[in-house]
């Protein structure tokens, strides 16, 4: 899977794009398109303490990079990157109309690059994979 992520990068830029305009578009597109709402928010599942909607979404682009991005010098930047826009995007919501800021979208958006860090990190610790 990581020859045909690192081979096919543009699967990810697409994704970071199209993750871009979902969290920049005023209001919920994906609210529009389900419920012909667009103040409503589709809920995978429930939260807990942070927006699980947001773990999810991060959770896959920081697997889905760290896939596309193999080699080592790149992994820093890819985790520089992701931090980031896990950051930007989310203070991005206190200027744009239909949006608000929520401490628990921006928790849920870091928790989940950090679990892909973590999961990355002790793969590579204790060699799984590995042929």
């Amino acid at each position: 899977m990581k020859k045909f992520f690192s081979k096919y990068k543009i699967i990810f830029y697409f994704l970071n794009f199209f993750l871009i305009f979902l969290y920049l578009f005023p209001g919920s597109l994906l609210g529009f398109i389900i419920y012909d709402n667009i103040n409503k928010q589709p809920q995978i599942t429930s939260d807990f303490i942070i927006s699980s909607n947001h773990f999810y979404v991060f959770f896959i682009i920081s697997f889905i990079g760290l896939l596309s991005f193999v080699k080592e010098r790149q992994i820093k930047p890819l985790l520089i990157y992701l931090i980031s826009l896990s950051i930007i995007i989310e203070f991005f919501h206190l200027f744009i109309p239909e949006r608000s800021f929520q401490w628990s979208d921006l928790f849920g958006n870091l928790f989940g690059v950090i679990v892909v860090i973590v999961i990355n990190n002790l793969i590579n610790k204790y060699g799984l994979f590995k042929k």
